[in-house]
């Protein structure tokens, strides 16, 4: 079986260089490649100087758009299954064998939850991150732990419908969509860790905003329109 880890990068420049250390330590079976996606710090020539696989997009795509851009990479040179982490180093190598088991076993798509066995605090994220939760089950009927948790493994035909869909925006609008198309979808529980160095896109409360709205938007009428 052929594994690759997905990792979508935008000014990583002090946190990349550890997380492909530990994916190394934990994971040596798996190629990687990050996806820089245009950064305006010193990613791409970290990336470079120390010999790290990677693609540089020479406009910033924004999120969703490196993460298909790994995912196209992934499927068109035959890998059989693709982990997409965070370049943050939030999201623990230790839990990619736990993920590609359940993969093994016939899921689809499976994700790291945070929220599977432990309980979800009460705070200004949390709500939105409940509200989502609801969104989806008006739309699926389904109940997500953890829906905007960016650890997932996937398999080739879900491989080939994140590299050539162009309409998702986040995980929790490709986690509507799978669920409503019948794909075998799987949560289990892992640990993140809090980011160590740099910011989140989300720290600003208006990105925030547009962010919930889109999603919510997506969720519940955009996806009607789409086909499978």
């Amino acid at each position: 079986m052929r594994k690759i880890v997905i990792i979508p990068a935008y000014n990583e420049q002090d946190n990349i260089l550890n997380l492909i250390r530990n994916l190394r330590k934990y994971c040596p079976d798996y190629d990687y490649i990050i996806i820089n996606d245009c950064s305006t710090d010193n990613t791409k020539e970290i990336c470079k100087i120390n010999n790290l696989k990677h693609i540089n997009l020479s406009v910033n795509l924004g999120f969703s758009g490196a993460v298909q851009t790994g995912y196209k990479y992934a499927y068109e040179n035959m890998y059989d299954l693709a982990i997409q982490i965070d370049g943050d180093g939030q999201h623990m190598p230790e839990y990619i064998n736990t993920l590609e088991h359940e993969i093994k076993s016939g899921s689809d798509i499976v994700v790291g939850s945070r929220y599977l066995e432990n309980k979800k605090p009460w705070h200004l994220r949390m709500i939105g991150s409940r509200l989502i939760v609801l969104c989806i089950f008006i739309a699926t009927g389904k109940i997500l732990s953890d829906p905007t948790s960016g650890m997932r493994a996937v398999g080739r035909k879900v491989m080939k419908e994140f590299s050539t869909n162009l309409d998702f925006i986040a995980e929790p609008d490709t986690n509507a969509y799978l669920l409503k198309n019948g794909f075998l979808f799987k949560e289990v529980q892992v640990e993140m860790l809090d980011r160590v160095h740099g910011v989140s896109h989300f720290r600003h409360p208006l990105n925030s905003i547009v962010y919930m709205l889109k999603i919510i938007s997506s969720i519940l009428f955009v996806q009607s329109l789409r086909g499978k």
